[in-house]
């Protein structure tokens, strides 16, 4: 059973996180014309180099409609492409173009600037040792199942 404690230091945690992620969505000029979902497409794409329209979708835990649309909108900017798939020719792989990639790291380093900028001004060199302290259980509770 959960303590009262535990759950507001989730409710916190969760709370603040969520508050981090709207402010560098914001900093990233380049960022703004593509969705949170188109974002996060792009990224699978970067890792995982092909996807079916299917994976992505399943992975993005939305309809295969909706990851159509947004393939369709990608595509449209250039950033994603479709290719025949080798062994199956009724299947299209998708995946990232030179501009897609190029737009992905541009995003990244906007954020990454504007981040490193904020820590610098507004922590202390202590609070920025338990920052760096801090990730180690954040990326715990990101891999966890």
């Amino acid at each position: 059973m959960t303590s009262n404690q535990d759950t507001q230091l989730a409710t916190s945690l969760r709370n603040l996180l969520t508050r981090l992620v709207k402010k560098l969505r914001k900093e990233s000029v380049t960022g703004r014309q593509l969705s949170l979902t188109e974002r996060s497409s792009m990224a699978l794409l970067q890792e995982y180099k092909q996807l079916l329209p299917s994976e992505l979708a399943s992975m993005e835990k939305i309809t295969n409609q909706s990851m159509s649309q947004i393939l369709g909108h990608l595509s449209g900017l250039g950033y994603v492409s479709r290719k025949g798939s080798e062994t199956d020719k009724r299947k299209v792989l998708i995946s990232l173009t030179p501009e897609g990639e190029k737009m992905l790291t541009q995003m990244r380093n906007e954020r990454d600037e504007w981040l490193a900028k904020a820590i610098k001004e507004s922590c202390t060199d202590e609070e920025q040792e338990l920052l760096r302290r801090a990730l180690l259980p954040l990326k715990k509770l990101v891999d966890m199942d």
